[in-house]
């Protein structure tokens, strides 16, 4: 896979004449070039339905006279850029007009959206739509030479359609018993990427595929599996944020899977014609992919007429100037992680705050904890190898018996320790602990909002009863070290007894712990990942490294010195002897009700970093630049300053093996 690639959407409507009229070979190579771009995703078929190619299973575009798509690859490959090629399968609406009885409908009966509303209706593939599909993909594939197929606006969907109640009616089954509609979904989702890897491997095997659903989901490899690589769609100005990408990469990139993240030139989202976001926020977005691992693509939108914008190549070339000289110390690495993030989307937990759709909030805010914290880490499913990492994490709502509670003791047999919170850590029963965390649990505390007083001390905050929003539970010390005490409030906010404005205050009670470390780890009695994402108190995030960093104690990895908005990972390339330290640091602003912006990105001075490693290193370097660093090197720890960041840095730490390395490459 390529590293500077562009996503090029060219969602046209029929109302438009002239498409392609101002496209020409050469103002498409030179933007190419200008952007520093190696791979481009072209259209055969957009949302709206039509082919931008002649076409003998479609139609071709009725303001198009001649064969777009074909033009633009061999425009590119001339140059040396690769082509996927981009179907709308969700979405058609050409033929959704024709066929409204193919369309995906809720349990209420009703599509996607309104007919009379502008926009795309979504399909189901349990329908005669399938075999459309399957025919537009095979014309691609046999007539152009694709470097690749990309299938968007497609997933597991709860379809109540007449094609999904009469296929499982004659299963004998009953279309009201959800379980047995489930999984005719996941079936009917699995057919469909079958039939295409089938169609595509026997006109061009070994071709990449990857169907788009905008969200790659934890814990289900089985889903990830049906695409030769990943491609993770995260546009932080479009309501992903920047918390998106590094919780979505850092899963991916346990899964042996060539992967790459998708964001976007545009100051919002898809769609937006004449949308631009600073040229700083595109240098960061695409540097923080490749801190972790991935791949760059960028999305673009394609006027009608067929001419490249300009102004968007140059933005884009700022970022992939940067990417291309970095690119030597990007392949074929692996992360260094000493904490796994168990994520709770992935443990499918059975709470009724996981069914209520809230998985994603104790995720979201341990991965910004853990990012903040600079901590090297994983987010894993429960596939995972636990001997690779020190401490795992369970994030709030993670019940644990059966095979995660042996293979947490199979962890612990091997001093593994885990950080659990709030309902984590009980059994399937949900009436006691299935790990020794030193405490009896005794129920929910009725108490909501309650008070925690740390037994340590706070940087910043001082000594003090803090607000805990979330739910408590209350334990009982059984054999732990109490690390800090549960206070209650004198009442809870009622029409008869409130106090002031929000929540009543502590009563200096003390009926419990707070936080106790166990026998095989640390346990905090409230669900502090959901509230980090929602309130984003300081005192969590206090709370949380105080507790990893006493599990970690000298085994710990990596410490720095840079401030709280900047990422640090550190990268093995395990063939070339090295490791790549990478330092990143941007501030992003709300700008609007929901755009995070990147604008000014101010250099960060004298940045220390340590980092323990299993071998010595022989030489310590700034890369691309090549500038070699002063370190010191004690009792397995390699400790230097970088004197100047600005945005992305990278540092190479290379050891006898990587000089071994090159001189053999």
């Amino acid at each position: 896979m390529r590293f500077r690639q562009v996503h090029l959407d060219f969602h046209t409507s029929e109302a438009i004449p002239g498409i392609g009229k101002q496209f020409s070979k050469q103002q498409f190579q030179a933007m190419l070039l200008k952007g520093h771009v190696d791979s481009i995703t072209v259209f055969s078929k957009c949302h709206h339905g039509w082919a931008y190619h002649p076409s003998e299973v479609n139609e071709i575009h009725p303001g198009l006279d001649f064969d777009l798509l074909g033009a633009m690859i061999e425009a590119a490959h001339e140059i040396n850029v690769k082509t996927p090629v981009y179907l709308s399968v969700g979405f058609d609406e050409k033929i959704a007009r024709l066929h409204p009885e193919w369309l995906f409908r809720d349990k209420e009966d009703k599509t996607s959206r309104s007919f009379m509303n502008p926009g795309y209706h979504l399909f189901c593939l349990n329908s005669p739509y399938l075999d459309v599909m399957i025919s537009q993909i095979k014309e691609v594939a046999r007539n152009y030479d694709a470097d690749g197929i990309f299938l968007d606006i497609v997933g597991v969907r709860k379809c109540y359609c007449q094609n999904c109640v009469t296929a499982i009616r004659h299963e004998g089954k009953d279309p009201r018993d959800e379980a047995a509609m489930a999984d005719l979904w996941e079936r009917t989702y699995a057919n469909y990427t079958a039939r295409v890897k089938q169609a595509v491997e026997a006109i061009k095997p070994g071709m990449r595929i990857f169907h788009n659903g905008g969200h790659i989901r934890r814990g289900r490899r089985d889903l990830a599996e049906m695409n030769t690589h990943l491609e993770l769609e995260s546009l932080p100005t479009g309501g992903w944020g920047y918390d998106h990408f590094p919780l979505s990469a850092r899963y991916a990139q346990t899964l042996d899977m060539d992967f790459l993240g998708m964001t976007g030139k545009f100051h919002t989202t898809w769609g937006e014609f004449g949308g631009y976001k600073h040229p700083n926020a595109l240098r960061y977005e695409a540097a923080l992919s490749v801190a972790n691992g991935a791949r760059c693509s960028i999305g673009d939108q394609l006027h009608p007429f067929g001419l490249m914008d300009e102004a968007t190549y140059e933005l884009i070339g700022a970022a992939y100037r940067e990417v291309e000289s970095k690119e030597p110390w990007l392949t074929d690495v692996a992360n260094v992680a000493d904490i796994a993030l168990l994520s709770l989307e992935a443990a499918e937990s059975h709470s009724e705050q996981a069914k209520a759709g809230r998985t994603m909030l104790p995720d979201a805010g341990a991965v910004r904890m853990l990012v903040e914290g600079h901590y090297l880490f994983d987010v894993i499913d429960l596939e995972a190898d636990f001997g690779k990492y020190k401490v795992i994490i369970l994030p709030d709502y993670i019940v644990v018996d059966g095979e995660l509670r042996e293979r947490l003791g199979r962890f612990f047999e091997q001093g593994g320790k885990i950080f659990a919170s709030g309902q984590s850590g009980l059994n399937r029963q949900g009436d006691k602990f299935a790990v020794d965390l030193g405490v009896r649990w005794e129920g929910p505390n009725p108490y909501r909002p309650d008070y925690f007083r740390p037994g340590f001390a706070t940087p910043s905050l001082g000594n003090a009863a803090f607000v805990f929003y979330s739910q408590g539970q209350k334990v009982a010390l059984d054999g732990g070290t109490e690390l800090g005490v549960r206070e209650d409030p004198f009442f809870n906010r009622d029409v008869f007894t409130f106090c002031s404005h929000q929540h009543t205050p502590t009563s200096e009670r003390t009926p419990g712990p707070g936080m106790v470390e166990g026998k095989h780890g640390i346990y905090i009695a409230w669900n502090v990942f959901e509230d980090y994402a929602t309130k984003g108190s300081l005192i969590l995030k206090q709370t949380v490294h105080y507790a990893l960093d006493r599990l970690l104690g000298e085994k710990k990895t990596l410490a720095t010195s840079l401030p709280t908005q900047g990422v640090v990972t550190l990268q093995e390339q395990t063939m070339a002897g090295r490791w790549i330290n990478h330092l990143l640091y941007a501030s992003p602003v709300r700008r609007g009700e929901r755009t995070e912006v990147i604008e000014d990105i101010l250099p960060v001075y004298d940045v220390e970093v340590s980092v323990r490693l299993s071998r010595e290193v022989r030489r310590v370097y700034l890369a691309p630049q090549m500038v070699d660093l002063d370190f010191v090197q004690k009792d397995g720890v390699v400790s230097y300053t970088v004197p100047r960041l600005e945005c992305h840095q990278m540092v190479v730490l290379e050891s006898d093996l990587g000089a071994a390395a090159g001189r053999f490459c």
